[in-house]
């Protein structure tokens, strides 16, 4: 899976509900050399503290780092975005969680925007240590990077507001254009689907592969497309929030979105750390374990896609 420019109106929206802040870089900054950095504010009612045991885990690379250098795909709400229209500063779900198992490992996490379908070559290539965005965890991607599992969600289809389309089962855009992210795993099983349109003598879904969400979502409200493809969650964050919630519907379930593995989302850890996907899992595990991860998900209107034990490379397929 992965992420996705947001619309003016989503921008100021997100700025609203977000106005109580994450974690500012000074919260989460180590001090100089290899020592371990000190207790985070990552929410305005949640400081995390480190664990010398857990930083102890980490490959000695990062210790003398002091960070995590971690690849996002900026916006795909309310995993990613951006604090404010025009601002640099990176928040959501993988920020505000990223800061806490950074915190509570004795380091920073230090989010950089990546192109979704560039973010494995580039962990790969080095530059940078992590991913942390929305991707699903997949045993063909298990080859470039480890996964820590740590959110389960499926896929859903953004609409028109009122479902003009009168989409109710896949089929039902078969024949016609429909919008979805390169690269993700949403592109996949689209043309997965259509099996089930030959299969019923339709013609094939149109797929529109755009570079970020944001973009199939404006061809979404030009008609370019009847529909956009991708997580049910952000699925329901944009049409929530859009415009005060007047511009999209969503349409969600198996019947509408066909069949799909139960492959969870995760944190992409390189190879080339050896301990570090360890440490992370460990330190996820442990904000699982004292409500702190609850707490995150809770702020975003999310908890229900949480999981109750962080595991590596749990995908199934």
């Amino acid at each position: 899976m992965p992420a996705r420019h947001r619309t003016t109106a989503v921008s100021v929206v997100v700025l609203a509900l977000l106005a109580s802040g994450c974690g500012t870089e000074s919260d989460a900054s180590p001090s100089a050399g290899s020592r371990m950095a000190g207790p985070a504010t990552v929410l305005p009612d949640l400081t995390i503290k480190p664990d010398p045991e857990l930083y102890a885990k980490l490959p000695e690379t990062v210790r003398a780092a002091g960070t995590v250098r971690v690849a996002t795909d900026v916006p795909y709400p309310p995993f990613e975005m951006y604090a404010k229209e025009g601002s640099t500063q990176i928040t959501g779900i993988d920020y505000d969680l990223g800061q806490a198992i950074g915190a509570r490992l004795g380091v920073r996490f230090r989010f950089e925007a990546q192109k979704f379908d560039g973010i494995l070559p580039a962990v790969q290539a080095g530059k940078f240590d992590a991913v942390m965005s929305a991707m699903t965890d997949k045993k063909a991607r298990q080859k470039s990077v480890d996964f820590v599992d740590y959110l389960n969600a499926g896929p859903g289809w953004l609409v028109e507001k009122g479902n003009p389309e009168k989409i109710a089962v896949v089929t039902d855009v078969c024949g016609k254009p429909v919008g979805v992210q390169t690269g993700t795993n949403h592109q996949k099983l689209l043309q997965q689907r259509q099996e089930l349109c030959k299969a019923k003598g339709l013609p094939p879904i149109e797929i529109l592969a755009f570079s970020k969400d944001s973009e199939a979502q404006l061809a979404l409200r030009s008609g370019k497309v009847v529909a956009d493809y991708l997580d049910e969650v952000t699925a329901a964050y944009v049409a929530s929030t859009a415009d005060g919630g007047r511009s999209f519907s969503t349409v969600t379930g198996r019947e509408a979105v066909g069949e799909y593995s139960a492959s969870p989302m995760g944190i992409g850890v390189s190879k080339d750390h050896p301990g570090l996907k360890e440490a992370v899992r460990a330190a996820l595990q442990s904000l699982m374990d004292d409500g702190s991860y609850r707490k995150i998900l809770t702020k975003y209107r999310v908890p229900g896609i949480g999981i109750a034990e962080a595991t590596v490379n749990g995908a199934l397929d």
